[in-house]
C-alpha cells in the first residue's frame, strides 16, 4: 500500500463521507478506519464499501492512549484525519464532561500516539484535524465572515471543547515539530447525518406529522455546506495544504432558520405529493437555546485562492438531493429512530 491514512470518526455523517471518498479514490492507499460507534456512529452509513480490499474498521476509544499506540504500531499509519468528536451543541450543555473527554483529551492521545510513532521522522507525515466554525463565537447579522485570523471565542460547552483540541493540536506542532493541518467548517448537510440535527430531524418529522421546534424566532443564520463539498476540501487539504496552515471550508450560503425550515417544508411537501403548505402548520416556536449564538459565516477565500476550492452544489440543488435521499431512504431512518441499528455492528466488533 501506497499510504496508511488513519480517519477517525468514519462511521459518523461527515466522516463517512470521507471514507468513502478515500476509500474509492485511493485504490492504493490502505484506510483505516476507527469508531467507537457511539450513538452517533453507524457501520451501515458505508455498507457499499465495507469490502473493499483497502478498507479496515477498528472499533476503538480514542481517549484510550494505550489502545491509540497499538493502533499505529499495528496499521503503520503515516496520516491521521481527525473527525471523531462529540457535536451536538444541545448534549453538550447537559454534559459537557463528556464533551471535553471526547474532543479534548481523546485529541490528544491521538496527538501524543502520532508524535511517538513517528518520533520526529515527519517527512510524509500529516495530522489533519477537523476542527468548527463555532469556536469563533457570533457575528452581528451585519457583522462580515469568520476569516482563519479570527479570535476565538467560544460560548458553548461544545465549542469550547473543540477550540482547546485546536489548541493541542497547534501546539503540538510548535512545541514537537508534529506536521499538523487545522480546518475549521460550517454546518454540513446531506446523506447520513444523524436525525437529532435540524435537516434529517424536520424531514423525518414532516413525514410523521410531528412538530417541527424552531428556537426563539428562528432568526439565527447558519452558513451550510454539502457534505460532499466538504469531504473534497478535505481531500484536498490532506494532500495539498501547508503544514501549521489554517483553512476555513465555508459553504457561501447562509440562511435565516426559519427560512431554512421552510424550504425543507416545501421541499418534503412537493416531494410527498401534498398540497402547498400542508406541513406549515407544524412549525412550532420554542424557548431559545443557552448562549445561542446569533450569526456564522465562514469566509473561505484562502481556501479557494491557494488551493482552487469552491462548492460544487448551489443550495437549493443541494437540499433537493439531500430530502430525496432521506425519503428514498427511509429504511435506515427508521432503523436509527426504532434504535434497531445499534444492536447489529456493536455485537460484531471488539473495542481494540
Amino acid at each position: 500500500m501506497k499510504r496508511t491514512i488513519l480517519i477517525t470518526g468514519g462511521a459518523g455523517f461527515i466522516g463517512s463521507h470521507v471514507v468513502r471518498l478515500f476509500v474509492t479514490k485511493y485504490p492504493d492507499y490502505r484506510i483505516v478506519n476507527l469508531d467507537k460507534l457511539t450513538y452517533a456512529g453507524n457501520l451501515a452509513n458505508l455498507r457499499d464499501i465495507e469490502e473493499r480490499p483497502n478498507y479496515t474498521f477498528v472499533r476503538g476509544d480514542i481517549c484510550d492512549l494505550e489502545a491509540m499506540r497499538e493502533l499505529f504500531r499495528r496499521y503503520d499509519i503515516d496520516g491521521v484525519i481527525h473527525l471523531a468528536a462529540e457535536s451536538h451543541v444541545d448534549r453538550s450543555i447537559k454534559d459537557p464532561f463528556t464533551f471535553a473527554r471526547t474532543n479534548v483529551l481523546g485529541t490528544l492521545s491521538l496527538l501524543q500516539a502520532a508524535r511517538e510513532h513517528w518520533n520526529g521522522d515527519w517527512e510524509g507525515k500529516r495530522f489533519y484535524h477537523i476542527s468548527t466554525d463555532e469556536v469563533y463565537g457570533a457575528l452581528e447579522m451585519d457583522g462580515g465572515f469568520f476569516t482563519e485570523t479570527t479570535r476565538y471565542d467560544p460560548h458553548s460547552p461544545y465549542s469550547a471543547s473543540k477550540a482547546s483540541s485546536d489548541h493541542f493540536v497547534r501546539a503540538f506542532h510548535d512545541t514537537y515539530g508534529l506536521p499538523v493541518v487545522v480546518t475549521n467548517c460550517s454546518n454540513n448537510y446531506g446523506p447520513y447525518q444523524f436525525p437529532e440535527k435540524l435537516i434529517p430531524l424536520f424531514i423525518n418529522n414532516i413525514r410523521h406529522r410531528k412538530p417541527l421546534p424552531v428556537y426563539g424566532k428562528g432568526e439565527n443564520v447558519r452558513d451550510w455546506l454539502y457534505v460532499e463539498d466538504h469531504a473534497r476540501a478535505i481531500d484536498l487539504i490532506f494532500h495539498k495544504g501547508k503544514t501549521a496552515e489554517t483553512y476555513n471550508i465555508g459553504g457561501f450560503n447562509e440562511w435565516r432558520n426559519i427560512d431554512l425550515v421552510r424550504v425543507i417544508v416545501r421541499t418534503v411537501d412537493r416531494l410527498l405529493g401534498n398540497p402547498e403548505g400542508t406541513s406549515e402548520k407544524l412549525i412550532t416556536f420554542v424557548t431559545d437555546r443557552a448562549g445561542h449564538d446569533l450569526r456564522y459565516a465562514i469566509d473561505s477565500s484562502k481556501l479557494k485562492n491557494e488551493l482552487g476550492w469552491e462548492p460544487s452544489l448551489q443550495f437549493e440543488e443541494g437540499i433537493e438531493k439531500t430530502v430525496r435521499w432521506y425519503l428514498d431512504n427511509q429504511p435506515w431512518m427508521d432503523s436509527i429512530t426504532s434504535g434497531e441499528y445499534e444492536d447489529y455492528y456493536r455485537k460484531m466488533y471488539e473495542f481494540l
